[in-house]
């Protein structure tokens, strides 16, 4: 396991490194949307805009989202709890953890997690409408 603490350490390492290159870019820094005083040659230029602020949100909130995964990762080495699995309990593959070490779910509860997940998003939710 000490080789997989080394390795959790290196990719929390890079992960934050990447964060912080990213920088602290502040909301009013960013060209805005339509209606805003960012000067724009034409539309084009502000959808291409809007696109490049979009990936840096989402580039941002999946290594925020991979530094807490290592970090609760790193935790449950400490706790002896690492490579055994949150939802059933079972020991993970140790190819999987090889693959990916900040997992925390066997292949089987991970696939029944992602069922339920895309079947939750394909389903419409019925609300009730008052016709009184």
């Amino acid at each position: 396991m000490r080789g997989m603490r080394e390795r959790l350490e290196r990719d929390l390492t890079q992960a934050v490194h990447r964060l912080r290159q990213m920088g602290g870019v502040a909301l009013d820094e960013l060209p805005g949307p339509s209606g805003d005083n960012t000067p724009f040659a034409d539309e084009v230029d502000e959808i291409v805009a809007s696109e490049e602020r979009e990936i840096m949100f989402g580039t941002r909130e999946l290594l925020v989202d991979r530094v807490n995964r290592i970090t609760a990762a790193l935790e449950r080495l400490s706790t002896g709890e690492y490579g055994t699995c949150v939802e059933c309990g079972e020991a993970i593959a140790q190819a999987r953890l090889r693959a990916l070490p900040e997992v925390q779910t066997c292949v089987r509860c991970q696939d029944r997690i992602e069922r339920l997940g895309r079947r939750m998003r394909v389903e419409p939710v019925e609300v009730g409408v008052d016709e009184d």
